[in-house]
């Protein structure tokens, strides 16, 4: 008998177990991290430098020497570097040296698309350029009256350049750089 009810606890043991189980446990789908950052919202800059330009009011502005500017991000750990050079008939050493700079990347990036600028109204023609994957910088441009002035730009994040990591804030800040270069105007001859 106490085999019989050892058996019958041992059956209703395992036909509980069996009943109890709801169904097949399944995994969770990856998950991407979701960055969402607000519309740019642009304001004019200005000072004592022969330029001014439209930038995001969520950046904050640094004046470097000789009209050089860092514009920082620090919610994308990412800096913005604008260079100023006088033009002294010296148009194409500075064009190649910011080609160049550009294509230093192209080792570790996955394509470099350029984009013409030409605006005749304010005397401002330039390259907007986006570089794609893991270089150091991913976007960059020059803008120039081919007279007197030269600006250079570039972004840089504080991290190690991981594209997929970061691209959503590449991308953003890629177009608060394209704005920034079509806005700018110069403001007076030096």
């Amino acid at each position: 008998m106490l085999k019989k009810t050892i058996g019958l606890s041992l059956i209703c043991s395992m036909l509980l177990l069996i009943i109890s189980c709801k169904g097949d446990v399944l995994p969770k789908p990856a998950s991407q991290l979701r960055l969402d950052y607000p519309v740019a919202q642009y304001a004019s800059f200005s000072n004592h430098c022969p330029f001014e330009f439209e930038m995001n009011e969520d950046a904050v502005i640094k004046e470097d020497k000789n009209c050089g500017f860092s514009i920082h991000y620090p919610k994308m750990k990412a800096t913005i570097y604008l260079t100023y050079k006088t033009v002294n008939g010296n148009i194409d050493l500075l064009l190649r040296d910011a080609q160049k700079l550009t294509y230093e990347h192209v080792i570790k990036a996955d394509d470099i698309l350029e984009q013409p600028y030409i605006n005749p109204d304010k005397k401002v023609y330039g390259m907007f350029y986006r570089v794609n994957g893991n270089a150091a910088t991913n976007g960059q441009f020059y803008a120039t009256d081919s007279i007197r002035h030269f600006v250079t730009g570039s972004v840089y994040f504080y991290a190690k350049p991981k594209f997929d990591s970061i691209m959503p804030a590449a991308s953003y800040i890629k177009n608060d750089m394209q704005h920034l270069m079509e806005t700018i105007k110069w403001t007076r001859d030096r």
